[in-house]
């Protein structure tokens, strides 16, 4: 029974500790109580225990406060240190801006340091230079007075020369004497020159007339007086031709002539073996006539020609001739020599063509295809009476048009 009454005794201090700690004016309720419950004697036993119950709670009361406090104060140095990293990562960039810096400054101590040889390597030029410019200017005074010697001598000469003009003017006048003279002279020599060439014109008369008389039957003869003159061949009688000394050397016959482009080749057969054309311009001589002549005796044939560009070609044939009527007018040539590759040799005994007498090896009549008489083969390596501008070729390598071609022949020295 004791046991439990000092248990009892126990829970009800702790009870009245429990809530008699809230306020001081509760402390004396309590203890009137205490005293009503256990007696005088038991609380004054009891109260120095309330009494450090009292501390120890008013204790964890403060602790509590602190604990808050110091809260408070783990936010605030959590704030401080995330303020200290952030300053610490600005400091660290800023360390690494400021070694940056440091290598720029490095670097352009470098330059520095080169730009300073450089300007000590360019100091020692101009010192150099300066050296020479010193040598030069030495020099450059030497040759002033050298120059100021030459003015010196330069009027002497000025005064040479005005003396060799007034000797050149009087040789001038001297010189106006003398081609008044010589102008008189040249007016009788021109005078002295028109009866000359009367006296020629009247000799030239005189040899045509009797060089008319021998019949000749080439243009040999006229060598000195080329143009157009009239000869006789058996066969054909006397007819014109035009007789060239200018192309090819002298006594040459023109027998086909393309140099203007006005004449139409694309004649019948009866007109090739006639002729036509005007000796003055584009014309063929006729078939039978080259036939006539070139049965005489052996003949040289010359074919110039003048590209579109300008250059001029020739090709010559040291024995040429053509059958009679009967075997087409076949063409013969001989030997080839010239300044542009041979083409002439692809017609060699082929029989003349028109467009009424097909005697070419080709399927189709070729003077029909190019619209003139010609010794076609299948058809042509040139065709010198092709249409003028179109057909006037003398294929090699490539083919060079023609803007003139002109046929010549002439009885072949022994």
């Amino acid at each position: 029974m004791g046991r439990i009454k000092i248990n009892v005794i126990l829970l009800i201090i702790l009870k009245l500790f429990l809530v008699g700690t809230t306020t001081g004016e509760e402390t004396c309720e309590n203890d009137r109580e205490m005293d009503k419950l256990c007696g005088g004697h038991t609380y004054k036993s009891v109260k120095p225990l309330l009494e450090y119950f009292k501390q120890v709670r008013n204790e964890l009361d403060q602790s509590e406060i602190k604990e808050m406090y110091i809260s408070e104060i783990n936010a605030d140095l959590m704030i401080k240190y995330h303020e200290i990293v952030a300053i610490h990562e600005k400091l660290m960039k800023e360390a690494f801006q400021l070694d940056e810096y440091k290598n720029q400054i490095i670097r352009k101590e470098n330059d520095l340091q080169l730009c300073q040889s450089k300007v000590d390597k360019l100091e020692s030029e101009i010192n150099s230079q300066q050296t020479t410019i010193n040598q030069l200017t030495l020099h450059l005074s030497d040759k002033s007075n050298n120059l100021e010697i030459c003015e010196v001598q330069l009027k002497k000469l000025n005064s040479s020369l005005i003396e060799k003009d007034e000797k050149i003017q009087n040789i001038t006048e001297h010189q106006k004497t003398i081609s008044l003279k010589l102008e008189e002279r040249q007016t009788m020599l021109f005078k002295k020159d028109k009866d000359i060439r009367i006296c020629q014109a009247e000799n030239i008369k005189l040899n045509r007339s009797y060089l008319t008389k021998m019949n000749s039957s080439s243009c040999l003869p006229f060598e000195e007086y080329p143009g157009v003159h009239e000869i006789k061949v058996s066969g054909v009688g006397s007819f014109d031709v035009l007789c060239d000394s200018q192309v090819a050397g002298l006594g040459w016959i023109v027998i086909q002539q393309r140099i203007g482009g006005e004449e139409n080749f694309a004649r019948d057969w009866a007109t090739y073996r006639k002729g036509f054309g005007s000796l003055d311009s584009d014309f063929f001589l006729g078939l039978e006539k080259i036939y006539r002549l070139t049965s005489q005796q052996q003949y040289e044939l010359y074919i110039h020609l003048v590209a579109e560009d300008g250059n001029s070609f020739y090709a010559q044939y040291d024995d040429f001739k053509i059958s009679d009527e009967d075997h087409g007018y076949s063409l013969s040539l001989g030997k080839f020599k010239g300044n542009i590759k041979d083409a002439m040799t692809y017609s060699e005994n082929m029989k003349f063509t028109t467009f009424d007498r097909d005697n070419d090896l080709d399927d189709d009549n070729c003077a029909v295809l190019y619209k003139s008489g010609w010794w076609y083969n299948k058809c042509f390596a040139c065709n010198l009476n092709g249409l003028y501008g179109v057909s006037l070729k003398w294929w090699t390598e490539t083919a060079n048009f023609l803007k003139e071609a002109k046929m010549l022949i002439r009885p072949k020295e022994e």
